[in-house]
C-alpha cells in the first residue's frame, strides 16, 4: 500500500470512528487487515491453479482497501466502497479498474471520493482538528486531576500513619480506599506511558506482553477501588445494624472484598483473555469477556446505591421520630449531615452512565469519568482527612506541642461514624 493511499484509509478510518469507545478505529483496519488476508490466499489459489507460462490478462491483486479478482487483458472490474468506510447517507459510486497489457490501470474514483461526499473534504479534515484539541485537552484535564488525587491521598495516608490514635476500624477502610484511589491513578498514567507515549505505534495491531500487562493492572486498580468504594458502603451500614465490636471483627471480610474479588476476577479473565481472545493489548471494551469485570463493577455501584437510599431512609426515620431523645437526635442529624458527603465515599454518581453502552454518550461519559472521576481521589481525601475534625485535632495537638502559641482553626466536618 503507498504512502498516499495509507492516509487516506486512516483518515476515513479516524473522521469515520472517532466518536466510538476505546480504539473504535480498530475495527475498520481490522476488517481491511481480515480483507487482506482473504485476499492473499485468493491471490495463493489462483497462483497454483494458474500454469507458470501464463501471463496474459491480470492476476488477482490487493490494492490496500479492496481485492480486484484476475481479470483478462481489456476487462473492466468494478467494486463499491467497503461498507465501513461508507458514510452514512452517501450514495454509492462504483469503483472501476482496467487490466491493460501493461496490469491494472489507476482506480477511476479515489476512494475518499467514493466513499465520502467530495465537497466536505475541508469539513472533515477541521472535524478532525476539533477532535484531536477535544482529546489532547480531556487527556490534560484528567492528568491534573489524578495528579492532584495521587498527591492528596498520599499526604493523607501519611497523616493517618503518624497519627496512630486515629487508627480505628473506620479510618482501616479509609486508608484502603485511599490506597485503591492511588493504585488506579498511578495505574492511569503507567497505561498512558505504554500505550500513548511513542505517537508512531500501531494500536490497532500492537500486542506485547507490557501494552497487556499494563491494561490488565489497570483494570485491576479499577476493580479494587470500586470494590473498596462497595466496602466503604457495607461497612456504614453494619453500624446500623451492629454493635462496633461486631464491625471490627468483619474487617476481615472487608479486606477479602476489596483486594480478594478483585484479585481472582483479574486472573480469571487474563486466562481467559489469553485462550480465548489474545489480540491487540487486550482493550476491547466490545468483547464478551469485558463483562467478567463490568459485572462486579455495576454490583458495586447498584449495591451502593441501594445501600445509600437505604441509610438515608433510616436518617430521615429517626430524625422524625417523637419518641427519640435529644442526644439520639443530634447524632441522627449528623449522620443525615454526613449522608451528603457519601456520594462521592460510595462512587454514586457512577449510576448516571452504569447501563448506557459505552459507544452512546461518549463526549458527555469522557468527561463525566474521566473529568469528574479524576478528581473524585482528591474529593475523599479532602473531606475524609484533610476536613476530619478528628485530624484536625490531632493536627493542633502536634502543633501546639512544637509550638505552644500557635492558634488554628478547624472545621469539625462529621464522618460517617459517631465517637462520643
Amino acid at each position: 500500500m503507498d504512502f498516499s493511499l495509507t492516509a487516506a484509509v486512516y483518515l476515513l478510518v479516524i473522521t469515520r470512528y472517532m466518536a466510538m469507545s476505546t480504539h473504535p478505529e480498530c475495527l475498520i483496519v481490522l476488517y481491511i487487515q481480515n480483507k487482506e488476508n482473504e485476499c492473499k490466499l485468493q491471490m495463493n489459489t489462483d497462483a497454483s491453479l494458474q500454469p507458470s507460462n501464463t501471463s496474459a490478462g491480470c492476476v488477482t491483486e490487493w490494492d490496500g482497501v479492496s481485492c480486484w479478482p484476475s481479470a483478462s487483458e481489456g476487462q473492466m472490474i468494478s467494486v463499491h466502497c467497503p461498507l465501513p468506510l461508507l458514510k452514512p447517507d452517501t450514495p454509492p459510486v462504483l469503483i472501476m479498474r482496467q487490466c491493460t497489457d501493461r496490469g491494472w490501470s489507476e482506480p477511476s474514483v479515489p476512494y475518499y471520493t467514493a466513499c465520502y461526499y467530495e465537497g466536505e473534504e475541508e469539513e472533515e479534515d477541521g472535524d478532525m482538528g476539533k477532535e484531536k484539541n477535544y482529546f489532547d485537552t480531556l487527556r490534560l484535564i484528567y492528568s491534573v486531576g489524578y495528579g492532584a488525587s495521587l498527591a492528596a491521598l498520599f499526604i493523607a495516608v501519611l497523616l493517618f500513619c503518624c497519627f496512630r490514635r486515629l487508627l480505628c476500624t473506620r479510618n482501616y477502610i479509609h486508608l484502603h480506599l485511599f490506597a485503591s484511589f492511588m493504585l488506579r491513578s498511578l495505574a492511569v498514567f503507567v497505561k498512558d506511558v505504554v500505550l500513548f507515549a511513542d505517537k508512531s505505534t500501531d494500536h490497532c495491531t500492537v500486542s506485547t506482553l507490557w501494552c497487556k500487562a499494563a491494561v490488565t493492572f489497570f483494570h485491576f486498580c479499577v476493580l479494587c477501588n470500586f470494590c473498596w468504594l462497595l466496602v466503604e458502603g457495607l461497612y456504614l451500614q453494619s453500624l446500623l445494624l451492629f454493635t462496633f465490636s461486631h464491625t471490627t471483627k468483619l474487617f476481615r471480610v472487608y479486606a477479602i472484598i476489596g483486594w480478594g474479588t478483585p484479585s481472582v476476577t483479574l486472573v480469571i479473565w487474563a486466562l481467559l483473555k489469553n485462550q480465548l481472545d489474545d489480540e491487540g493489548c487486550w482493550d476491547n471494551l466490545e468483547s464478551r469477556l469485558w463483562w467478567i469485570i463490568k459485572i462486579p463493577i455495576l454490583l458495586s455501584i447498584f449495591v451502593n446505591l441501594g445501600i445509600f437510599l437505604n441509610i438515608s431512609r433510616i436518617i430521615v426515620q429517626k430524625t422524625t421520630a417523637t419518641h427519640v431523645n435529644q442526644r439520639d437526635t443530634r447524632l441522627y442529624r449528623t449522620l443525615l449531615r454526613s449522608t451528603l458527603l457519601l456520594i462521592p465515599l460510595f462512587g454514586v454518581h457512577y449510576v448516571v452512565f452504569a447501563l448506557i453502552p459505552d459507544h452512546l454518550g461518549v463526549g458527555p461519559r469522557l468527561y463525566f469519568e474521566l473529568v469528574l472521576g479524576s478528581f473524585q481521589g482528591f474529593i475523599v481525601a479532602l473531606l475524609y482527612c484533610y476536613l476530619n475534625g478528628e485530624v484536625q485535632k490531632e493536627i493542633q495537638r502536634t502543633l501546639r506541642r512544637w509550638w505552644p502559641k500557635t492558634e488554628t482553626n478547624a472545621i469539625n466536618l462529621p464522618t460517617q461514624e459517631y465517637v462520643p
